[in-house]
């Protein structure tokens, strides 16, 4: 090698640390789900009567898709295909779990979090789980085992199932916290919401509690802690890849915002709820900018189904769909259906992605579903998927990132009531055998480009399209 050649390799090999350095490294990865939040809940996506200045913020310095999906329209299910990657109708019990059912996916199963595991990120869950724990009927009194982290979670702090069902304490990783032997946890699930035995700190639930008293939550506090502990985990694991999965309660009923939250909306204590949920956001934002951690993390911000237009669940002064509950504020926007309906107003849900070194900020139309976050993130970290893992998962990680329009070509839309599927093609949607809510018989069609609000059934003006997408719906079972 001649003296220019040498002096040419020494020059570019000084200058590759600092090539290496402007590129990003694998990215933390922060995955904030939030429980009953409607695609017209946030003001980023047109809400008018409560703000969310920090969802807006995250929305304004990434992608903000409008066509983003929950798996399912209720919470359970929907759970259980963002962290396996699978539809969950695939697997016998995911209806909307009890906080007495053992966990709900196989510990053999690759998930979310084992594949971030084998790829060298350190993975914590906290909040909301909803998926079960230990083996049925869970025993809260001792070492609560399988749960998270027998599925590739390093770490877990949780609300076991929901703010309006038993039992009503903290799990950390295997243990109830703060638990006192001599006061066991009883529950009994055939005492029902608003009977005696139901109350608990004076609001009734799902599933009767006595003992345990002194690992009781605080209602007024589920989200000031959910947001410390995920804080923490940051902090604690700044140093090296990780992956947080924060799962809010908010807002689900029953709503007890923190009294600085209360009145902070115009459209009742749902809107304070959200008021309260854009703070945990916030504090989750302002952790990672302190850390220097903002420019190299993805953030996700999602709603495990879409919004039920009540003011405070159905023990409220106003009832389920009645609008005086929310001083006219459509949860849904102008989308059809509620949770656990399959209008669109079941799925079609609040979907942010935010890494500022990568993603250039816009808006998105691309079909995502929250299902396909695994196999995304395997194809952005390196992480291995076995043959027949997460089979429904696909890989859609340019249009995460910002750089494809179409996303997925084909979607299921579950429902846990009613009519179980719907079946979207592009701007094509299929009922096939029409809606229980309201009841309408017969294959419903819509184009959704030109009938977002789902209001006109063309499926006698296109039967081609129907037969397709019935022959299409049929394979994908």
């Amino acid at each position: 090698m001649n003296t220019t050649c040498k002096h040419l390799l020494l020059s570019c090999l000084s200058l590759l640390p600092a090539l290496l350095m402007a590129e990003p490294q694998t990215p933390n990865i922060v995955i904030i789900l939030a429980d009953d939040i409607g695609y017209g809940d946030l003001s980023c996506y047109g809400a008018e009567k409560v703000k969310t200045p920090n969802c807006d913020k995250l929305a304004a310095g990434g992608i903000r898709f409008t066509d983003g999906h929950s798996v399912a329209s209720v919470c359970t299910p929907s759970r259980y295909s963002l962290i396996t990657g699978e539809y969950a109708f695939r697997k016998k019990g995911t209806g909307i779990a009890r906080g007495i059912d053992g966990l709900l996916i196989d510990t053999n199963k690759t998930t979310l979090a084992s594949m971030l595991k084998g790829a060298a990120y350190t993975t914590g869950v906290v909040g909301k789980w909803h998926l079960g724990l230990g083996t049925t009927p869970t025993d809260y009194n001792s070492e609560i085992k399988p749960g998270p982290l027998e599925i590739g979670f390093d770490s877990a702090w949780l609300l076991p199932a929901t703010g309006d069902r038993t039992p009503c304490v903290w799990v950390e990783n295997h243990r109830v916290v703060n638990l006192d032997p001599a006061h066991p946890i009883k529950l009994d699930y055939d005492v029902k919401r608003g009977e005696p035995g139901s109350f608990v700190k004076g609001i009734p639930r799902i599933g009767g509690q006595t003992g345990g008293t002194a690992a009781l939550w605080d209602d007024e506090n589920l989200s000031t802690v959910i947001t410390e502990k995920s804080c923490a985990f940051i902090d604690k694991n700044k140093a090296k890849p990780f992956f947080l999965y924060m799962a809010t309660h908010n807002i689900h009923v029953p709503r007890v915002p923190n009294p600085k939250f209360r009145g902070k909306s115009d459209c009742g204590v749902r809107g304070d709820a959200i008021v309260e949920f854009d703070w945990m956001v916030g504090q989750v934002l302002e952790k990672l900018n302190s850390l220097g951690l903002t420019e190299n993390t993805l953030v996700i911000l999602s709603s495990d189904n879409g919004g039920l237009n009540d003011n405070n669940g159905p023990d409220a002064k106003h009832g389920i769909g009645d609008p005086d509950a929310t001083n006219g504020h459509r949860p849904n926007g102008v989308l059809r259906g509620t949770k656990s309906t399959v209008w669109e107003g079941g799925t079609r849900v609040p979907f942010i992605a935010r890494w500022p070194a990568k993603i250039k900020p816009g808006t998105s139309g691309a079909l995502m579903s929250q299902m396909d976050l695994t196999a995304s993130l395997a194809a952005l970290t390196g992480g291995k998927i076995p043959a027949g893992e997460a089979r429904d998962s696909e890989n859609h990680l340019a249009a995460l990132l910002g750089n494809d329009t179409q996303g997925r070509e084909w979607l299921i839309e579950q429902s846990n009531t009613g009519t179980p599927f719907a079946l979207r093609h592009g701007s094509w949607k299929l009922m096939p055998t029409g809606p229980s809510k309201p009841q309408i018989k017969g294959t419903m069609l819509f184009n959704l480009a030109e009938d977002l609000s789902e209001s006109k059934n063309v499926a006698a003006e296109h039967p081609e399209k129907v037969k397709e997408m019935k022959a299409q719906l049929e394979r994908m079972l």
